[in-house]
């Protein structure tokens, strides 16, 4: 679609951070053709369909660099349980879930991150093979993976680590289809990484498949790394050394690999892991369910890694993710004011593009960048009084800011309205999908217990 957008304020997240008043902005062929001042760009392409963007601003689309959509089916259950969720309730209800109703929660991920101002989604889990069509048919800019493992995962539960190439190879081949299927599909818009689920359930051979298909395929990484005590003790146990060490021992330490949560690394693991260029996403507001995150942030800052952001599980809501990732940030370092908002918007911005290789064509509102785009609505009652907007956006912003979301100049989102899914469809189905994986879940696993709503 072409078109150009008039009279906005205009977040670039541009090298300088400028922010452009009365400004303009030309989509064209997909791309950012032109930014500057409303006049001109008036004059200069005045046959250019145009939307009237006064009240508006303009940011780069939001990149969310770590979610796993379809635990949204755990959404206000296992936050207040005292078990451990990991692997008593993210693992087993991954695999009690059919392929329909993996579509159907899917899809409520893509509704929800859509109305949260989010254009890019890099999204590891299980059985990703079995939704990533119909995620890709919203239109969203997608990075999919297999959470591959080959320890025997419905078993660590019990406390029993077990590895099983047999098992494992079943991760494999779904990753193996699901390269041929989407890697570089819809014009680019779709592609597929690897992911090793975490260093406690892959074992020497499991991460060197991955690389074999990571060098084969010129494939990104990712990785859950350090995320629990129980992965920590697994790691020492298994082969006498941190998560960091294990996978640098391995191969699994780059420029390419993004490193999730980082929770219990040392300081000598997260020197390490920015020795070797190696990306953070962060996930503040869902690790902070049960208390103030307790990532060594301050350290990992200090050490130069880049850090993007990333909502994880039971929400799509990146907006949170900045307003939560603020605090423990500043917590990190006792309180104080650093990070500045922009510094946040830029994790949730350009720090995302740069973690998947992408800051030459996202992440920042610049002539030749993709057309991914977020408008929110600066009329918001939360947004004002607007004295430092970026300052307004990353401690008080909402999804219920967002106007308007882009990706590729098409809109998946025009003016409050989303027009590429059926929102009331998408809930509903979503509803009935979750409700009916609880029940396969406690039919197949009676240790664990149904929500009190359902029984």
């Amino acid at each position: 679609m072409d078109l150009k957008f008039l009279n906005a304020t205009v977040i670039t997240c541009d090298d300088e951070r400028r922010i452009l008043r009365s400004a303009g902005v030309v989509v064209r062929d997909g791309r950012i053709k032109a930014v500057g001042p409303s006049g001109e760009i008036a004059g200069l392409y005045p046959h250019l369909p145009t939307i009237e963007a006064r009240g508006k601003a303009i940011l780069p689309g939001i990149v969310n660099a770590h979610t796993h959509v379809l635990l949204l089916a755990l959404r206000g259950t296992v936050e207040d349980m005292t078990a451990e969720v990991i692997y008593g309730y993210m693992t087993p209800i991954s695999f009690a879930m059919t392929p329909d109703e993996r579509e159907a929660i899917s899809l409520l991920g893509c509704l929800e991150a859509i109305r949260s101002g989010t254009t890019t989604l890099v999204e590891p889990f299980r059985h990703v093979v079995n939704y990533a069509g119909a995620m890709a048919e919203t239109g969203m800019r997608l990075y999919f993976s297999e959470n591959c493992a080959d320890a025997l995962t419905l078993k660590i539960r019990s406390g029993i680590y077990e590895f099983d190439q047999s098992w494992g190879e079943q991760f494999l081949e779904r990753q193996r289809e699901l390269i041929a299927r989407f890697h570089d599909t819809s014009e680019g818009r779709v592609m597929v990484q690897v992911a090793a689920h975490a260093p406690d359930n892959c074992s020497p051979w499991m991460l060197r498949q991955l690389n074999d298909l990571h060098e084969k395929h010129g494939l990104r990484r990712t990785v859950h790394m350090a995320q629990s005590r129980g992965e920590v003790a697994q790691v020492r146990r298994y082969a006498d050394c941190t998560p960091a060490e294990y996978l640098e021992r391995n191969g699994w330490l780059g420029p390419d690999v993004v490193g999730a949560h980082w929770t219990y690394c040392t300081p000598e693991d997260v020197e390490l892991l920015a020795s070797n260029g190696v990306h953070m996403a962060h996930c503040p507001a869902n690790s902070s369910r049960r208390g103030p995150h307790q990532a060594p942030v301050a350290t990992i800052m200090d050490a130069g890694v880049n850090i993007a952001l990333g909502t994880d599980n039971m929400t799509e809501d990146m907006f949170q993710a900045m307003t939560i990732g603020s605090i423990v940030h500043r917590g990190s370092r006792g309180g104080g004011i650093d990070p500045k908002p922009q510094a946040m918007l830029d994790c949730a911005t350009r720090n995302g593009a740069k973690s998947l290789g992408r800051l030459g064509d996202l992440g920042s509102i610049e002539p030749g960048k993709k057309a991914d785009l977020t408008l929110i609505d600066l009329d918001n009652p939360s947004l004002r009084p607007a004295i430092n907007l970026v300052s307004n956006i990353v401690h008080y912003g909402h999804p219920g800011v967002v106007d308007s979301v882009m990706v590729d100049g098409e809109f998946l989102m025009l003016e409050g309205k989303v027009i590429c899914l059926d929102e009331q469809e998408v809930v509903t189905n979503a509803q009935n999908a979750i409700q009916g994986a609880w029940r396969r879940l406690h039919r197949q696993s009676p240790d664990v217990p149904l929500p009190e709503s359902l029984r």
